[in-house]
């Protein structure tokens, strides 16, 4: 008895503990999935919230205005709260919530609410019936590449209520309207378009009703309520210029013309004292009050009727000046008739000021030197005068012809700043194409600021070449790094050790794959502007001809200069086009085995070149030097430029089988590069010159400390 019990005892004891510990492991695996589903519920909402809903777009049914007249109505009710004040102080990294795009890669999606007509508690309609404008602006969303049908996916909240003029809302209301748009959230990401803002007496130059952290495309706004880099400058559209035909060839008479009706008190005093002075040179027209005065079709001087806008062709010059309300339509009509805008507006914040160069196209002039204004128009050149009316004639045709071009101008600028790698350059929004080749660097082609090069190394194995070179580079003054790019996937490069101690920044970068476009890689160690390419195995150059060619480099930064030249010419026995290597005086290539060019062409060969060009070169390991060349020549429009006499370029250590020049199938290869190139161009871009640059007095017999570079080679 007394041994039985306690097994007894201890058999259940056992039970127990085992059936608690399964209760203790049923509780853990729910807990578990309790937390699981915990943290499943909260990816999804984040998810949603950040990138947009699961659901498929065809689930949403795209906005149609085709029915306009038949909306659905959505009554106010008069204790609903109006949307938030307009921030004031809002920015783009303030106000704007970036994790709404991108949830289609990197395009801009803009979602159109449906239409409606909102009803007061009245039963009173909140605004006017849509004006034609509004409803393009609306059409040409929808019709975009931009728009999408699926608010969950949208970046950007378009309303379809009609905000274009102030004085057709009312404001209260409106805003009630906003507020209660399902997707609102104080305005964030909301697009609202207005031309007409203020009203009076006071005339503000942004629109009152509130807008919360919405971005404003207003017309009008001055420099102290734009909101840089979050609103847009719209311009205020005119339906005048619908029948305005452009003529840049016509004979004008007078040199300046003011045709507003709207100016201050002020100004037309200022008006009349400069037609007194200079009565030949600018017409001042004004409301014909014998008719009606609010007559936008007409002008009249005295007596005499004229029909407006077409009496803006007669003259070269045409003022738009403040008026009532900063902006003024005047603007559009000037432009229409090829007349030059010139804006005597001080605080005005001119359309599409962020993107748009009106220095190109217009004359600015502070609103105290009125009085001067013949004088300054007299100064510009007759070419000057030529250009800025084709620039004219151009933003006008590109930008502000239509609704439909102010509205795809606006998403436009809105892609760039939601997507900010993708963003267009100056050329893009400035440059019209018929104009030519320009300068990529946008800017005049002058020496640039920072001094200093980045010599890229290309070396595959040759480590005594490598390091002989090294050597010779860190002599050159102009010298700031040296880059050397490691094409060997099979070996390491050195121990740090085994490097040259030299007092230039050295940096080495393995590649992954053996591709001679590496050399044009462009790394973010390559700090300076000007970028040397040279080979592992050029090591004749003197640090006097190296620091020359630089120089001359500073001259013609847009360029390729340097040491090895070749000519391509054209077979008459093929009909095609032919690699020359011999010594002649034309050239059309410069080598980039030993030559200098802008960083800018290292990113424009790795993301921009024509056609398969670029994966030919990497299949070949050939040809990358040339394909440089055609870039930068089809780019630019201009020739490359060698420097000193020096035409030897052969390694005096390396043996002829090691060098791939002196292989004659590289020859026949480089023959087909040029003409696969320029066939990808579907032109020959190459540009032959009779032309090299060598030291002011290198030849002459003069003492060496009065001369700068005297370690000249001949050849």
């Amino acid at each position: 008895m007394v041994y039985v019990t306690p097994m007894r005892v201890l058999h259940k004891t056992n039970r127990m503990s085992y059936h608690y510990r399964n209760i203790a492991v049923i509780c853990l695996l729910s807990f578990t999935l309790f937390v699981v589903s915990l943290y499943g519920v909260l990816f999804t909402v984040l998810y949603v919230f950040k990138f947009g809903s699961t659901q498929k777009h065809s689930d949403y049914v795209p906005v149609t205005l085709s029915d306009i007249n038949a909306l659905p109505v959505q009554t106010l009710s008069a204790d609903l709260a109006t949307a938030e004040a307009t921030n004031s102080s809002c920015t783009y990294f303030g106000c704007f919530n970036v994790y709404r795009c991108g949830s289609q890669g990197n395009k801009l999606l803009v979602y159109v609410y449906p239409p409606k007509v909102y009803l007061d508690s009245m039963g009173r309609p909140v605004t006017s019936q849509m004006t034609k404008e509004f409803y393009q602006i609306l059409s040409t969303i929808i019709d975009s590449k931009f728009y999408t049908s699926n608010p969950y996916e949208a970046c950007i909240f378009v309303p379809s209520i009609d905000t274009l003029n102030q004085n057709r809302l009312r404001l209260q209301e409106v805003s009630q309207a906003l507020g209660s748009l399902p997707f609102w959230n104080k305005g964030e990401n909301h697009l609202i378009f207005n031309m007409v803002p203020g009203s009076v007496p006071d005339y503000n130059t942004v629109i009152d009703v509130p807008m919360g952290r919405s971005i404003i495309a207003g017309a009008g706004m001055s420099s102290l309520t734009y909101r840089p880099g979050f609103d847009i400058s719209l311009p205020v559209y005119s339906p005048l210029v619908n029948n305005i035909k452009t003529n840049l060839s016509n004979t004008r008479t007078w040199l300046v013309i003011s045709s507003q009706i709207n100016i201050n008190t002020a100004f037309e005093q200022d008006l009349m004292e400069i037609k007194a002075t200079y009565s030949k040179d600018i017409l001042v027209l004004g409301p014909c009050l014998q008719y009606n005065p609010m007559n936008n079709t007409i002008r009249c001087i005295g007596e005499d009727v004229l029909k407006y806008p077409d009496v803006l062709h007669s003259a070269t010059f045409c003022l738009i000046i403040r008026g009532a309300r900063l902006a003024q339509s005047a603007l559009l009509d000037a432009m229409a008739a090829g007349c030059i805008p010139v804006i005597i507006a001080d605080s005005l914040t001119m359309p599409f000021h962020d993107v748009i160069d009106w220095t190109r196209a217009a004359v600015l002039v502070r609103e105290v030197d009125i009085l001067l204004i013949i004088q300054l128009l007299r100064k510009i050149s007759q070419q000057r005068v030529t250009e800025m009316q084709e620039q004219n004639a151009w933003l006008y045709e590109r930008y502000f012809s239509s609704m439909e071009k102010i509205t795809e101008t606006t998403l436009e600028i809105l892609a760039d700043r939601v997507f900010p790698h993708l963003t267009q350059d100056y050329t893009y929004w400035n440059i019209p194409p018929y104009k030519g080749r320009t300068s990529p660097l946008f800017l005049p082609v002058t020496a640039p600021k920072t001094r200093g090069f980045t010599a890229v190394i290309l070396t595959y194995d040759r480590l005594e070449l490598l390091f002989l070179l090294i050597n010779k580079l860190v002599k050159v003054p102009s010298l700031s790094k040296v880059l050397v790019i490691w094409n060997n996937q099979q070996k390491d490069p050195p121990h740090p050790s085994r490097w040259p101690k030299v007092n230039k920044p050295l940096k080495v970068i393995q590649t992954k794959e053996n591709k001679l476009s590496n050399r044009f890689y462009p790394y973010d160690e390559i700090e300076t502007e000007a970028v040397l390419s040279i080979d592992d195995d050029i090591i004749m150059l003197t640090a006097d001809e190296v620091e020359f060619a630089y120089e001359v480099w500073r001259e013609f930064p847009d360029r390729i200069v340097g040491f090895p030249s070749r000519i391509h010419m054209w077979d008459n026995g093929t009909n095609c086009w032919k690699y020359e290597s011999e010594w002649t005086n034309s050239i059309s290539m410069v080598l980039t085995g030993a030559a200098f060019h802008h960083k800018y062409w290292n990113y424009v060969y790795t993301t921009a070149m024509p056609g398969d060009i670029k994966e030919w070169v990497d299949e070949h390991m050939n040809c990358e030097d040339i394909a440089m060349n055609f870039l930068v020549a089809n780019v630019t429009g201009k020739s490359p430029i060698k420097v000193t006499p020096k035409k030897k370029f052969r390694c005096p250590e390396c043996t002829n089988t090691e060098m791939l020049s002196a292989d004659l199938t590289h020859m026949v290869e480089r023959t087909q590069c040029i003409n696969k190139f320029s066939s990808i161009y579907g032109t020959m871009p190459l540009k032959s010159v009779e032309f090299r640059a060598d030291p002011v007095l290198f030849k002459d017999v003069f003492p060496e400390k009065l001369k700068r570079f005297n370690d000249i080679g001949s050849l």
